[in-house]
């Protein structure tokens, strides 16, 4: 059965042209479908070069999706070092804008361009009659002011979550005084080395969030520190462990992602780096000399500080697909199979079961949400588990199933495998405390989604490799 809805000439829709979209465009030009990226940055690869100046912790044989090598072959491009580690803007500039370029020939990728909504056309959320043979509609405002409307056969939603971080305050809305105090407190990762060195040079830095953005923030600011011989640095984070920013060291598959971890515990063990744990934030406030303090749930104080970087995660922008049925996770919003996963409730593996099209299908059928928003709020996505979405998901579209159904994945090993749950003590393969779903084949509540695609022996699996 073909999952593309509406009149076949339509073309597949693709929302996003960073990784994921443009891997996702690829893989349709490799089996003729025609396609159109709908991208709201004024280039590809814009939510990349937001943190251009970061280094990944994953080198080039893990960033470049395989249909896109192919393509960027036939036209001459020559391949990186595999083994070397580039930076966002490296990425999207020997990778992502050659790759554009080598789609130009295959189909439409228009910038600057951000989708307002997505419909049926003619049908709003409620009505079921003829659905599934009604093209879809997507309204898209241009950074010239202008308005247009397009139909698309199918949907790929590979917007990511970039562009909509979470807020500073503990309890998922924004502290009070944070939108006050919003001109001294960053959201995105600060480059304290180069253009943003006039901001923290010599300033009292605080960063909250406990992920690999906050471990890269947190690390650059104290190397300023450290250079400058001024200027101070805290860290808070909501858990009672970084865990996740510590990494597993030795035992991450990815030796950049350990060194980072290991880097950042030691800056916090030599006093360079005061930590705060166990910190929710609720209030942001000035004092008599200007400085920010910021107030916790427990009570405590932090600060003064002279500017603040927000690194707690990002969510989904799920407004406009208000009217598609999509079906999501109640709390993660992610897609719904693969919560039991990737809930860092109740682990902090990073890692992900091999899943495709049919774990990421919505009851709007030719809707697809794949990338880093396919996890929701959940962190650490990685851009091989993208890359073998969008395989899927394609081979789907051109109705061939069976390869569709074939989902191969291995990821690299984080070397961590524990919880951070209010005691810090329950493994990532202990049974899961009740209430909450388990993460290496644990018990899921009786409405979850089982993924259709059975783990290969050789796929990565939440505690390493799977049995």
């Amino acid at each position: 059965m073909n999952a593309v809805t509406g009149p076949a000439g339509l073309p597949v829709a693709i929302l996003g042209a960073g990784p994921i979209g443009l891997a996702a465009a690829a893989h349709c030009a490799a089996r003729g479908l025609p396609f159109v990226v709908i991208e709201a940055g004024a280039d590809v690869g814009a939510h990349v070069r937001d943190w251009g100046h970061v280094r990944l912790f994953s080198p080039w044989r893990y960033d470049i999706d395989e249909a896109a090598r192919r393509l960027l072959a036939r036209a001459g491009w020559v391949a990186p070092d595999p083994d070397a580690l580039p930076t966002g803007a490296e990425l999207a500039d020997r990778y992502l804008a050659p790759l554009a370029d080598a789609l130009a020939a295959h189909g439409r990728i228009e910038t600057g361009a951000r989708v307002v909504a997505v419909t049926r056309a003619g049908l709003d959320k409620v009505r079921s009659a003829r659905r599934e043979q009604a093209p879809f509609r997507i309204d898209v405002a241009h950074a010239d002011g202008r308005r247009t409307r397009l139909t698309a056969r199918a949907v790929v939603d590979a917007t990511g979550t970039w562009s909509t971080p979470n807020p500073l305050g503990g309890s998922g809305v924004p502290a009070l005084g944070e939108a006050e105090a919003a001109g001294r407190i960053a959201y995105r990762i600060p480059d304290p080395l180069g253009r943003d060195r006039a901001l923290h040079a010599g300033a009292r830095t605080l960063v909250i969030g406990a992920g690999h953005s906050a471990a890269n923030a947190v690390i650059d600011l104290a190397d300023l520190a450290a250079e400058t011989g001024a200027g101070t640095v805290a860290w808070a984070i909501r858990g009672a462990r970084p865990i996740r920013a510590f990494g597993g060291g030795a035992g991450d598959e990815l030796p950049a992602r350990g060194a980072l971890g290991e880097r950042l515990r030691a800056l916090v063990s030599e006093g360079r780096v005061r930590l705060e744990t166990g910190f929710l934030a609720t209030s942001v406030r000035e004092d008599g000399d200007g400085g920010l303090v910021v107030d916790g749930e427990d009570g405590r104080a932090i600060g003064p500080f002279d500017r603040i970087v927000a690194l707690t995660g990002q969510r989904p922008e799920l407004g406009f697909l208000r009217e598609l049925r999509i079906d999501l996770d109640p709390w993660l919003e992610c897609a719904r199979a693969l919560a039991g996963d990737i809930d860092p409730n109740v682990h902090a593996c990073g890692s992900v079961s091999p899943h495709g099209h049919a774990a990421l299908a919505h009851p709007e059928r030719g809707f697809y949400v794949v990338g880093a928003k396919s996890y929701g709020r959940a962190p650490t996505f990685l851009l091989m588990t993208g890359y073998e979405q969008v395989r899927s998901v394609v081979a789907a579209l051109a109705g061939a199933l069976e390869e569709a159904d074939r989902v191969e994945l291995t990821l690299p090993k984080t070397g961590v495998c524990t919880t951070d749950l209010a005691d810090g003590s329950v493994a990532c393969c202990a049974p899961a405390p009740e209430g909450a779903r388990g993460c290496c084949g644990g018990e899921r509540s009786a409405d979850a989604v089982p993924i259709a695609s059975p783990a290969p022996a050789t796929a990565g699996g939440c505690c390493g490799a799977a049995a």
